[in-house]
C-alpha cells in the first residue's frame, strides 16, 4: 500500500503529493500514471516496454514505480516536506541515509 508524502520544489515553491510504497494506480493503469505525473518520456518508454512484454512489465513495475518516481524527483530539485514522522517513513522506503541540509539564500 502507498502512503504519501507532501514534496516541495526547493526554488519555485510547489508542492505536490509524492508516494512510497506499492503503488496499486501503476498496477491498474500502467503507462498512464507517468503520463498524467507530466512524465511524457518515461510514459513512452514504460508503454513501449509494455507493449513488448505483453503486460508483464506493468505487473513487474507496480513495485517499483512510486519508488522511481520519488527518486527522480528528489534528485530534481524537489524535497521532502511533510511532516517529520512521514519524512522519515520515506526516507526509509527510499533508502536515504542523511537529510541534505536546506540553507535559505540571503
Amino acid at each position: 500500500m502507498a502512503t504519501s508524502v507532501i514534496i516541495r520544489h526547493t526554488q519555485s515553491g510547489l508542492t505536490r503529493k509524492g508516494y512510497t510504497g506499492f503503488s496499486w494506480t501503476y498496477l491498474f493503469f500502467g503507462w498512464l500514471v507517468p503520463l498524467f505525473r507530466g512524465e511524457l518520456s518515461t510514459a513512452a518508454l514504460h508503454l513501449l516496454f509494455t507493449i513488448f512484454t505483453f503486460g508483464l512489465w506493468q505487473l513487474i513495475l507496480c513495485f517499483i514505480y512510486n519508488r522511481q518516481y520519488m527518486t527522480r524527483m528528489l534528485t530534481s530539485g524537489w524535497v521532502l516536506a511533510d511532516s517529520e514522522t512521514r519524512n522519515d517513513l520515506a526516507r526509509a522506503k527510499l533508502g536515504i541515509v542523511a537529510s541534505p541540509q536546506i540553507t535559505a539564500s540571503a
